[in-house]
């Protein structure tokens, strides 16, 4: 399951009940569209803070970091974080970076990070067999995104919603900050299919279980 949230515009309390919230769920990936991207970076700074009591980063920490680093094996440091459950701690480096490889994120169009030029603005994304593009603003996708993506997953929009177009699939969580409601989202595989579904972050679901017909084998095309 990939838990989607979007539109947090600095309130880490938002951020951290949207993802406690997913990784209840079931949550093992999150895709961040933006809002400000650098709040992954900030919460990430928070939680670890709040794990130490409330403490400032000291140089102690820094240099337990580095020790704990160096005197654990690498190679037994989980390169696929998809097949666990998500991280509840954040306290140590290693928890940290496991943290931030369960995350995609893309900026958006008023943030430095969408100007640099090391940093896409987009970003596909494997769910099962299906290529999903991820983007802050719709409005950026380019004729290249359509024709190679089939599920567009993008922040910005008040509510919750799964819109068809022709084959292709437009799905948004809806925002975090900004909106009568605050929404994120869960895509998860279902058989040869995508779902989406939303929720408030009380946990009480405001979209029920969309399927996403991505399989070609599960739709029948008639031509008069």
């Amino acid at each position: 399951m990939i838990g989607v949230f979007s539109d947090t515009h600095g309130d880490l309390g938002a951020f951290d009940a949207a993802y406690e919230l997913l990784r209840a769920k079931g949550a093992r990936r999150f895709l961040f569209i933006g809002a400000r991207y650098t709040d992954l970076d900030e919460w990430v700074l928070w939680r670890r803070q709040k794990s130490r009591g409330g403490r400032e980063y000291s140089d102690a920490d820094f240099l337990a970091d580095v020790t704990q680093w160096l005197v654990t094996p690498q190679e037994g440091l989980s390169r696929t974080p998809a097949s666990r459950e998500a991280p509840a701690d954040l306290a140590s480096e290693d928890d940290r970076r496991l943290v931030m490889e369960r995350f995609v994120r893309v900026p958006e169009r008023d943030s430095l990070a969408y100007r640099d030029p090391t940093v896409a603005n987009k970003a596909m994304d494997l769910v099962g067999d299906t290529l999903c593009c991820v983007v802050h603003d719709k409005n950026d996708l380019v004729r290249d995104d359509l024709l190679n993506a089939q599920v567009f997953i993008h922040g910005k929009e008040p509510d919750p919603a799964v819109v068809q177009i022709g084959p292709r699939y437009f799905v948004t969580p809806g925002r975090l900050v900004g909106a009568a409601e605050q929404t994120c989202g869960l895509l998860e595989k279902t058989e040869r299919n995508l779902s989406f579904s939303a929720f408030r972050l009380d946990g009480h679901l405001v979209l029920p279980p969309r399927v996403l017909q991505v399989d070609s084998r599960s739709t029948k095309l008639t031509v008069k």
